[in-house]
């Protein structure tokens, strides 16, 4: 499901509803992020289905990579 038609070109800063720039051939994105709602309604269900909370879970997790604040070598 399609959250919206308008489209936007960083490149050239304009707007449109195809999949690439017009002026440029660049690829378009969404022009604003997804909306968050602090009670989500669907998070026990899509945690859930993540599994969250699993080691496997766990050890998907982006890390900061070695040398990061607060880490001991």
């Amino acid at each position: 499901m399609v959250r919206s038609k308008l489209q936007h070109c960083a490149e050239c800063d304009i707007y449109g509803l195809g999949p690439n720039c017009e002026k440029c051939g660049a690829m378009m994105s969404p022009p604003s992020p997804l909306k968050y709602s602090p009670e989500d309604p669907q998070g026990a269900r899509r945690r859930q289905r993540q599994d969250a909370g699993s080691d496997e879970w766990v050890e998907s997790l982006p890390s900061a990579g070695k040398g990061a604040k607060g880490e001991e070598d």
